[in-house]
C-alpha cells in the first residue's frame, strides 16, 4: 500500500516535471498573491506547492519530506495508537495542506499588489514537517547537508537562518520566507495537537531531552 507521503511525492513530482517544459502549466498553479486578491483564484495557495524552481529545488523538498514524512506517517507519531490513533492518518493531511496555506499567508499579504512577485515550492509544507518531527525528537541525529552529523534542534535553527538569509537575499522565485513561517506553524501544529488529542505536553519533555543529551 502506498503511503500518504508516497502519494504527495508522485503527484508533486509529476506535476513539477510537467511544469517544467511547460511555462503556462507553471504559471497557472505558482503561488500569486496579486492573481489571488484580484481574480480570486484562491486554489494558488495550494497550488503553488506542486511546483518547483528547478530539478535541484524539487529533489530537496521531496527527498526532505521523505525522510521526515514517513517517519512520522508510520512511525511513534501520526500512526502510533498510543499517541493519536485513528486520527493520525488525517492529521497528517491536515498538517501539510494547512501548512502550505498557512505558511504563505505573510507572503500574500505583503504582495498581494505586486504583480511581479511569485514564489514557488513545497517548502512550507516540508517544513512544517520537519519541525514537526524536531519537536518530537530534538536530538535525533540529523545529516546537514545530507553529510554533517547534528541533532535536530541545532537543525532547525541553521535551517531558519540559511532560509532567512535566502529569503532576504531573494532573486530566485522560491518562497524562502515559507521555511520560517512553516516551520512556526508545524512546532504550534504538534504542541496543539498532542494536547487536544493526546493530552500530553510536549514543551517539557523537549526541554528535558535537549538537556539530557548534555
Amino acid at each position: 500500500m502506498i503511503s500518504i507521503t508516497l502519494w504527495i511525492i508522485i503527484i508533486t513530482t509529476a506535476v513539477s516535471l510537467a511544469a517544467f517544459s511547460r511555462e503556462n502549466i507553471k504559471e497557472g498553479l505558482l503561488f500569486w498573491p496579486a492573481m489571488i486578491k484580484s481574480r480570486r483564484q484562491y486554489y494558488r495557495f495550494f497550488s503553488g506547492g506542486l511546483v518547483h524552481g528547478d530539478l535541484m529545488h524539487l529533489a530537496f523538498n521531496m527527498i526532505s519530506l521523505l525522510s521526515f514524512g514517513e517517519y512520522l506517517e508510520s512511525g511513534y507519531l501520526f500512526s502510533s495508537p498510543s499517541l493519536f490513533g485513528a486520527h493520525g492518518k488525517w492529521l497528517y493531511i491536515l498538517l501539510y495542506l494547512m501548512a502550505l496555506v498557512v505558511s504563505v499567508i505573510p507572503d500574500y499579504f505583503t504582495y498581494q499588489n505586486n504583480y511581479n512577485y511569485r514564489a514557488l515550492g513545497a517548502s512550507g509544507a516540508v517544513s512544517a514537517v520537519i519541525f514537526s518531527f524536531i519537536m518530537l525528537r530534538p536530538t535525533t541525529e540529523l545529516r546537514l547537508f545530507f553529510a554533517i552529523p547534528i541533532p535536530g534542534y541545532l537543525f532547525g535553527a541553521l535551517f531558519l537562518g540559511i532560509s532567512m538569509y535566502l529569503s532576504r537575499r531573494g532573486g530566485d522565485n522560491i518562497g524562502h520566507r515559507a521555511h520560517f513561517s512553516g516551520a512556526i506553524f508545524g512546532v504550534l501544529f504538534t504542541i496543539i495537537a498532542c494536547k487536544l488529542l493526546a493530552g500530553i505536553d510536549i514543551l517539557p519533555e523537549f526541554w528535558e531531552q535537549v538537556r539530557s543529551r548534555y
